[in-house]
């Protein structure tokens, strides 16, 4: 593992945290004697659809296959992106449970390209549990809390000749928290883009990349990419701050009160809304619970965070409840599916990975334990940890290598390896 000198800030990524958030999961499991519904729980809190025809599912997608395209049009290139064209292509997808689903990717190419040319996959942070949050619709929208934070760093990928592939990789339930779906719409989001003919994509190498909640979705995209789409020729993935392990924020957390409780409990709700039958967070709410369930049902990140500024889980839930259901088998299983960590499968094209030493919003440990991991099976691995002090600031600061190492990948240059 090397250490990379300080680069020139340039714009941030993204927002704050990303699925530190995640660590809420103390609040889910499966209903026990111990653990009875508060009365008047209610149903699981899904999000409210969008007024927008082209996100809804077609009848017969369960006859299509994964990374079909479900539908294409033809959209503006939002406000700071230059000489771009972009396409929004809605694509046959699977949720973390084996079913059918449809998600959306926003293609951005630049004007006039060549066929062939790169395609990035670009998982943006989304720290969010409202449809409206997600980048295909933020992009379009007047309200600054939820626009698109990355549009600097996505016109440097543009301006190279590269395409730039945007999915909404929280999917149609925007399941905040959950890396597996996010994986797999990611990687079925590459699909649709190289087979839309108008493109010109299908023999473009492929890369991947995010940072903290999008680079945990990159990092299980990566993870996953031999056994879920084997065809898929990545020619590497780069993604930094990426809670690798779930299970180990959870406990973390613990019962302290913290600044962004909030998206401690979106987190929650997200997988509660993934694993309806395994996770039922609601169940397990109080009165206090279930207002900011409600109130944050829909919300992206600034009102997620000012919601639940301050609280803990005592506030929520019991937290005698919560300290014995976070060990349950069904919870347990649910947390080792979406760590990347204990993914058993390793990429299958080189990795570049950066971190700050000093971040204590994810478990550093589990990026260590990863990439030596993948570095022993083989896969060439660069890791760098940054001289940050923080998770956000890394974020920017590492940025400038992972578009390196990606445009030497594109270009057929031997990747470097850290030699385990």
């Amino acid at each position: 593992m090397r250490t990379a000198t300080a680069r020139s800030r340039t714009h941030a990524i993204g927002t704050v945290i990303a699925v530190s958030a995640a660590a809420a999961t103390v609040l889910a499991a499966a209903p026990s004697a111990s653990a009875a519904p508060a009365a008047g729980a209610g149903p699981i809190v899904y999000p409210a659809s969008l007024q927008d025809a082209f996100y809804g599912t077609p009848a017969d997608i369960a006859d299509r296959q994964p990374g079909d395209v479900l539908a294409a049009r033809s959209v503006p290139a939002p406000l700071g992106f230059i000489d771009t064209d972009a396409v929004q292509l809605k694509f046959r997808s699977t949720s973390s449970e084996g079913k059918p689903i449809s998600a959306v990717t926003t293609v951005f190419s630049p004007r006039n390209a060549a066929p062939g040319r790169p395609l990035l996959s670009y998982q943006q942070i989304i720290n969010a549990l409202g449809l409206g949050c997600a980048p295909s619709t933020a992009m379009y929208t007047d309200d600054p809390e939820p626009a698109i934070r990355a549009t600097p760093a996505l016109n440097v990928a543009i301006q190279k000749g590269w395409s730039v592939a945007v999915p909404d990789h929280l999917g149609p339930n925007s399941a905040y928290g959950a890396a597996k779906v996010g994986g797999q719409i990611t990687l079925d989001g590459v699909r649709a883009a190289q087979r839309y003919a108008a493109l010109g994509l299908a023999a473009s190498p492929v890369g991947l990349a995010g940072y903290s909640g999008g680079g945990m979705a990159t990092a299980m995209a990566a993870a996953i990419a031999p056994t879920y789409a084997p065809e898929l020729e990545l020619a590497g993935s780069a993604y930094g701050g990426a809670p690798m392990n779930i299970d180990k924020m959870a406990k973390a957390l613990g019962e302290q009160r913290h600044p962004v409780f909030g998206l401690a409990m979106a987190a929650a709700l997200g997988l509660e809304r993934e694993y309806p039958d395994r996770m039922p967070v609601s169940s397990q709410l109080n009165q206090v619970g279930r207002d900011l369930r409600d109130r944050i049902a829909n919300a992206c990140t600034n009102e997620i965070i000012l919601s639940g500024a301050g609280r803990s889980i005592a506030d929520v839930a019991d937290p005698a409840v919560g300290r014995a259901l976070l060990d349950s088998p069904p919870v347990q299983a649910v947390l080792a599916e979406n760590s990347v960590e204990n993914v058993a499968s390793v990429p299958n094209a080189p990795v570049y990975e950066w971190h700050s030493g000093t971040d204590v919003l994810i478990p550093v440990d589990s990026i260590t334990k990863t990439m030596r991991r993948y570095c022993d099976a083989g896969v060439p691995v660069q890791s760098e940890v940054v001289s940050s002090p923080d998770h956000l600031s890394a974020a920017a600061i590492g940025l400038p290598g992972a578009w390196k190492f990606l445009e030497d990948r594109f270009a057929g240059v031997a990747p470097i390896s850290s030699g385990c």
